[in-house]
């Protein structure tokens, strides 16, 4: 398995609210099937970061398809194959 980072900035904040919802429940479906590694918000409101664990980048491209967000077009997204190297505990 890989791991993908997907920046989702923000692009339209109303329409962001109204799906919230959708996307979280979106996120957890996944979060279940083990393909969500992590997820957050960025504070600063510029949108959030989704690390879903796949196995390829059309696989993840497909999920990301599929989130509430990018469907009704509230946010955009950004794709990256990222490399986890984990601190020393």
């Amino acid at each position: 398995m890989k791991h993908f980072a997907v920046f989702l900035p923000m692009l339209d904040e109303e329409k962001s609210q109204t799906y919230r919802s959708a996307h979280l429940d979106y996120l957890a479906e996944k979060r279940a099937e083990g393909r969500i590694f992590a997820n957050g918000r960025f504070v600063d409101g510029a949108g959030g970061l989704v690390i879903y664990r796949v196995e390829s980048f059309e696989a993840v491209e497909a999920l990301v398809l599929n989130d509430p967000y990018i469907i009704h077009k509230a946010r955009n997204y950004e794709i990256h194959e990222w490399d986890v190297v984990l601190a020393d505990q």
